[in-house]
């Protein structure tokens, strides 16, 4: 517990007033000196002996549960239990130390802690960014039983929470695939060229096998029992390049940032490859290495990939593509869909970008994903003559006509891209991995 501090309340700054107002009097009539000596002393006993009631009013355990994981943007409940440890009741102004990125409702507590009892209290927080935060202690003005003084008190009780990205669009996704309303997140449908068992070649009938699988027109053209025989697709890798450069910051609405649209579409799309029995790794570079889990499945990949990149946000450097390529070719050998979220607006990562990508062709199947910005698009679609609008407008359209001949580059040497705004990117995402697996492309 801190060493407490205590101060005057508006009660006895009110109670001071009527005494220095009748001392005007004196001024008047001599007489008012007695009576105005007498409030005096009567207010000051009054303050003294109130300030002896917030003796021990720091006597109280406090104590915190929540959950230690939550989602971004999802709201959490907290739980505060104050436990009065004397005979005396306390009226208490109190206060959690919440995080400055969270949102507190309600954010203050005005209550009366009976003696000897416990009082719980409820409240929700909503996180407004990723990342690992504490709660360090609880705040607390007690006040007096007259209401004169007010003594500040606080009692540590630190609880750690990690802020995830947003995985309730997990169990949205679960919910609507059930209903086969998946549309409802953007998802297009992909009508699918095979099955999981490809058909391979005919044999001839053996005891024991599936009679679905006997072909009757090759059975009546050969006079003998006829199969179908199938070979099992094998698991395919998904390695996402996560982009964690200056390009990937800003705020595109609703608090989130390029970056956070990118790892949410990423965990939907690696929910939706592992019940495919794909696996699935990641890559998150800025000038460096920020985080790398090798392809893989299993029910807790996705623990892994959220628990790698909670803590991951974008830094003001410039991205170094050439050591994430190359770390990406000592790493993973073997052929895997190559996922580059990322954004582009200058010559010279671009033509880093297209060389990389374009080299992976063949040994990889390179998709690049391409974030586009509201703003700039904005600025093209409103040019108007005018001066500064109309040339702001021409250089949104140079940028954006320099922008779809760096994509038209990409694709005429074999790289898939999606050019896509943030909010749509989860829907278009996953739409174009699921138009890649009909398509048997890896």
């Amino acid at each position: 517990m801190s060493v407490p501090r205590i101060w005057p309340g508006r009660a006895l700054a009110r109670a001071l007033l009527v005494p220095a107002l009748l001392s005007l009097g004196v001024f008047v009539s001599e007489a008012m000196q007695p009576v105005v000596l007498v409030l005096d002393l009567v207010v000051g006993l009054m303050a003294a002996a109130d300030l002896a009631s917030l003796r021990g009013a720091g006597r109280f355990r406090v104590f915190r549960q929540c959950g230690t994981t939550c989602s971004l943007g999802q709201p959490q409940q907290v739980t505060l239990a104050l436990e009065n440890m004397t005979r005396r009741g306390r009226r208490l102004r109190l206060r959690d130390d919440v995080p400055a990125v969270f949102t507190a409702n309600p954010g203050e507590f005005r209550i009366d802690v009976p003696g000897r009892s416990r009082v719980e209290l409820e409240y929700r927080v909503v996180p407004g960014r990723r990342g690992t935060y504490a709660f360090e202690q609880v705040d607390a003005l007690v006040l007096s039983r007259l209401g004169l003084w007010q003594r500040a008190i606080s009692w540590p009780a630190r609880t750690e929470v990690r802020v995830y990205p947003d995985v309730r669009q997990i169990a949205r996704y679960t919910m609507l695939a059930r209903r086969d309303r998946l549309s409802v997140l953007g998802l297009r449908a992909s009508r699918r060229l095979g099955t999981d068992n490809e058909f391979e070649r005919l044999r001839d009938y053996i005891e024991g096998d599936d009679p679905r699988h006997l072909d009757w027109r090759a059975t009546a053209r050969r006079r003998r029992l006829t199969v179908r025989a199938h070979q099992h697709n094998q698991s395919q890798r998904i390695l996402f390049l996560i982009d964690c450069g200056r390009m990937m910051a800003g705020d595109t609405g609703g608090g989130l940032s390029p970056l956070d649209h990118a790892l949410n579409a990423m965990l939907l799309l690696a929910h939706v490859a592992l019940i495919r029995n794909d696996q699935v790794g990641l890559l998150a570079f800025s000038d460096r290495t920020r985080a790398y889990i090798p392809p893989g499945g299993g029910p807790r990949r996705i623990r892994r990939l959220v628990h790698a990149v909670h803590n991951v946000f974008p830094e003001p450097v410039e991205p170094r593509y050439d050591r994430a390529f190359v770390e990406l070719e000592e790493r993973c050998r073997k052929r895997s869909l190559v996922v580059l979220l990322t954004n582009l607006f200058d010559e010279v990562n671009a033509q880093i970008v297209s060389e990389y990508l374009g080299n992976l062709t063949g040994r990889h199947l390179p998709l690049g994903v391409f974030l586009r910005d509201h703003d700039l698009f904005a600025l093209a679609d409103k040019a108007q003559d005018d001066g500064a609008t109309l040339y702001r407008g021409a250089a949104a359209a140079d940028l954006l006509n320099w922008r779809e001949r760096v994509l038209a580059g990409l694709r005429r040497r074999g790289v898939l891209t999606l050019d896509v705004f943030p909010d749509d990117l989860t829907g278009d995402l996953v739409s174009r991995y699921l138009e890649i697996k009909a398509r048997h492309l890896l």
